[in-house]
């Protein structure tokens, strides 16, 4: 499934070719996505100039004057540029097509993603109880801490709630908690504030850096020469179960977690 930075990849890699351009038309193949995409959708887009490219947690929002079109990719989803004239392939659901001849196309096999509206996209049933975002200033140790006491939740389980913060995967999470040394089953509310504050910032350098990683490695937002894929990442342990530690060789060790694969090292993560 596309984490927080292959969403906001997409975002940086399409806002150049889409931002202030008016909208011709809004071709939908299949209304069939995780709910479906509302008809009179390509009346209200026409003519529409769009303003902003923006992301909320792994939200897609695509600002217009009138109101919000709310994008999600889903666990297949991709959205990429058109520039020449490649026919649509089976899995190409919908085309916003701009008055220049630039259009972004949306491809989802299985069909989880969304395309909704909203006049106000703010109070949405979606985005109303989001925490806050992770490479954001109100993301740190002091909120975790606070936010954390007397859960008897396992920190992992914690960390990737997206009413606490949005947008931490199951990558991600991985990674973090390894980086800082905190065994994933932990619960959430025996978390001292000084390893939150270490945790905080072990969330903020892996997203940055695989943000960083996929707007340097994903070549193909632009035309039919491929879909984006999943950038090249230096992942300490996750995907890596049974292999030696990065810290201590100690082989590194697989559970399941809200089923989920959690990677972690025995002897250095307590």
């Amino acid at each position: 499934m596309p984490e927080l930075p292959e969403v906001e990849t997409t975002r940086r890699g399409i806002e150049p070719h889409a931002l202030h351009k008016v909208v011709d038309e809004l071709i939908i193949r299949d209304h069939r996505l995780r709910w479906p995409v509302p008809e009179d959708l390509p009346a209200r887009l026409k003519g529409a100039t769009l303003r902003e490219v923006d992301r909320r947690a792994k939200y897609l929002l695509l600002h217009f004057d009138q109101g919000t079109v709310i994008v999600h990719l889903g666990m297949s989803g991709s959205l990429r540029v058109i520039t020449d004239d490649a026919p649509p392939q089976k899995h190409d659901h919908i085309d916003l097509v701009f008055t220049d001849g630039v259009r972004l196309r949306f491809n989802d096999p299985r069909r989880f993603g969304c395309w909704l509206w909203a006049e106000d996209a703010t109070p949405h049933p979606l985005l109303a109880n989001l925490g806050p975002e992770p490479l954001g200033e109100e993301f740190n140790g002091s909120y975790l801490f606070r936010r954390s006491r007397d859960r008897k939740t396992p920190v992992k389980s914690f960390l990737m709630d997206n009413r606490i913060v949005v947008g931490v995967g199951n990558i991600y999470a991985n990674e973090a908690l390894f980086k800082t040394g905190i065994h994933p089953n932990r619960p959430a509310g025996r978390i001292s504030a000084a390893r939150y504050h270490q945790l905080a910032e072990a969330v903020k350098e892996t997203l940055a850096a695989a943000i960083l990683a996929g707007g340097t490695t994903l070549r193909d937002f632009v035309n039919s020469d491929g879909k984006p894929g999943y950038f090249a990442q230096s992942l300490l342990v996750y995907g890596r179960r049974g292999q030696p530690c990065p810290t201590c060789q100690q082989p590194l060790r697989e559970i399941r977690m809200n089923q989920r694969s959690t990677i972690y090292c025995t002897r250095c993560q307590r």
